[in-house]
C-alpha cells in the first residue's frame, strides 16, 4: 500500500494495481460456458476475454481484434516455433491459438483474463500457469445437455451423438479442474463463477505482500 500526498500535504491511501489472474473456463458444448463468460466480462470492467489468433478467413460480421486476430498460416507457424502460444490446435486445416504476448500484456496491466478453451488446451495452459483458476462448467444432466443441443437446431442426429459422446468424455476429466460449476440456471452459474474469482483474489498467497505494506515493513 502506498501513500500519495495532496498539495495541502494530506495523505490519500490507495493500492497499486496488482498483476491480473488467469481464469481458464472449460466445459462440454452447450454447457453454457460462453454465456457465463460473457456475463462476467460485461459485469466486471477489470476482466477481459482473451482473443485467439486464427488462420481462417473472417466471416461476414466478424472483426479483427474483436472476434479473432486474423493472421496468415506462415505467420502462425513462425509464432509456434517461437513459443508464442499458450496453447493452439488445428481445426479443419486452420490454426487457432491463444497468443501468449497478448494475454501476458493484459495480466501485467492488472486485468484478469478469461480463457474459454477445451480440456486439451486447458491442460497445456495448466503446465505453464499452475497459479491460474481452472473452472469446469457442466450441465445439470446429460438429458438437459441433449435438450440444449436439440434446441440449437444445427446438428444432424449423427452430429448430436458425436457431441454427446464428446461431452461424456470431457466430463470424465472434470476432476482436473479446481472448481466445478453446474449451469442449471445461467445467472446463478455466472454468480457462482464470480464468487470463485472473488474468493481466489483474497487468497493469502495473493495478498501476503499487502500485509507487509500495511505493517509498513
Amino acid at each position: 500500500m502506498k501513500e500519495a500526498l495532496n498539495e495541502d500535504g494530506t495523505g490519500e491511501l490507495f493500492f497499486e494495481r496488482e498483476k491480473g489472474i488467469l481464469i481458464v473456463i472449460s466445459g462440454p458444448s452447450c454447457a453454457g460456458k460462453g454465456s457465463v463468460c460473457k456475463i462476467i466480462s460485461q459485469n466486471n470492467p477489470d476482466i477481459r476475454l482473451s482473443i485467439s489468433e486464427t488462420t481462417r478467413q473472417p466471416r461476414n460480421s466478424e472483426k479483427h481484434g474483436r472476434d479473432y486476430f486474423y493472421i496468415s498460416q506462415e505467420c502462425f507457424k513462425t509464432r509456434i516455433q517461437e513459443g508464442q502460444y499458450l496453447e493452439y490446435a488445428t481445426v479443419y486445416e486452420n490454426f487457432y491459438g491463444t497468443p501468449k504476448d497478448y494475454v501476458e500484456d493484459l495480466l501485467n496491466s492488472g486485468f484478469d483474463v478469461i480463457l474459454e478453451i477445451d480440456i486439451q488446451g486447458a491442460a497445456k495452459v495448466r503446465s505453464n500457469y499452475k497459479e491460474g483458476i481452472y473452472i469446469f462448467i457442466v450441465p445439470p444432466s446429460m438429458q438437459e445437455l441433449k435438450r440444449r443441443i436439440e434446441e440449437r437446431g444445427t446438428e444432424s442426429k449423427e452430429q448430436m451423438e458425436m457431441r454427446l459422446n464428446c461431452a461424456y468424455y470431457e466430463m470424465k476429466n472434470a476432476d482436473d479442474y479446481s472448481y466445478i460449476v453446474i449451469n442449471d440456471e445461467l445467472e446463478d452459474a455466472a454468480h457462482r463463477v464470480q464468487c470463485i474469482i472473488t474468493a481466489e483474489k483474497c487468497r493469502t498467497e495473493r495478498l501476503k505482500n499487502k500485509i507487509e505494506d500495511i505493517l509498513g515493513r
